[in-house]
C-alpha cells in the first residue's frame, strides 16, 4: 500500500519530532521556484522549535509569490480582516526564543497593534532554485535577513516549508494555495 504525501503530512500534524519532519521533507519531491506563484495560506508544523506557536498566535496568514523576483514573505491578517504584507527586517528574530509564553498567547493582539508600523507594499524576498539537503528545490531568500525558506511539494496545492536560519534548528510550516 502506497502512502501519499498528504496523508503522511496529516499524520504528523499538528506536532511531531524534528526528525520526523526532516524525514518527510527529504522524501518529498522538489518544486521549481517558478511553479509556486500566487498567495499561500500557512500553518505551523510544531517540532519543538523556539518559534512554535508564535506565527499562528500573531495572526500570520502566509506568503505571496508574485514572481521569482517579487515575494512578500510574511503576510498577516489585520484586525480589519485585510491581508497585509509585513517587512521582516522590522521583526526582532533574534529575540523570538526569548518571548514569554504569555506574550505568545496574546500575539494576535500585539501584532494587530504593531501592524501599521510593520506594513510594507514592497516585495522583501525572492525565489531561486537552490540545493538544500542534497536536492535542488525552490528557496526563498529574504532581502535583509540571513534566512532561506526551502520548499518541497506535498501535492499540487500544498508545500512543506523549512526555514533555514544560521545556528538554529529548522522551523517547519505548511503552505496551502489560496
Amino acid at each position: 500500500m502506497t502512502v501519499i504525501p498528504s496523508d503522511r503530512l496529516a499524520a504528523l500534524e499538528p506536532a511531531c519530532a524534528l526528525d520526523d519532519a526532516l524525514a518527510l521533507f527529504d522524501s518529498l519531491p522538489a518544486v521549481r521556484a517558478e511553479e509556486i506563484t500566487g498567495r499561500w495560506h500557512g500553518r505551523e508544523l510544531a517540532t519543538g522549535h523556539p518559534m512554535d506557536g508564535l506565527l499562528e498566535a500573531s495572526g500570520w496568514y502566509g506568503k505571496q509569490f508574485d514572481s521569482v523576483d517579487d515575494v512578500h514573505p510574511l503576510l498577516f491578517r489585520a484586525p480589519s480582516g485585510d491581508i497585509v504584507s509585513v517587512d521582516p527586517r522590522r521583526i526582532p528574530f533574534g529575540l523570538l526564543d526569548k518571548i514569554p509564553s504569555g506574550v505568545v498567547a496574546r500575539g494576535r493582539t500585539v501584532m494587530g497593534a504593531a501592524l501599521p508600523a510593520l506594513r510594507t507594499r514592497k516585495a522583501r524576498a525572492r525565489l531561486r532554485n537552490v540545493e538544500y539537503r542534497g536536492v535542488v528545490t525552490a528557496g526563498m531568500s529574504y532581502d535583509h535577513l540571513p534566512i532561506i525558506d526551502l520548499f518541497r511539494r506535498v501535492d499540487e496545492d500544498t508545500l512543506l516549508g523549512c526555514m533555514d536560519l544560521r545556528d538554529a534548528p529548522p522551523y517547519f510550516f505548511v503552505l496551502a494555495r489560496d
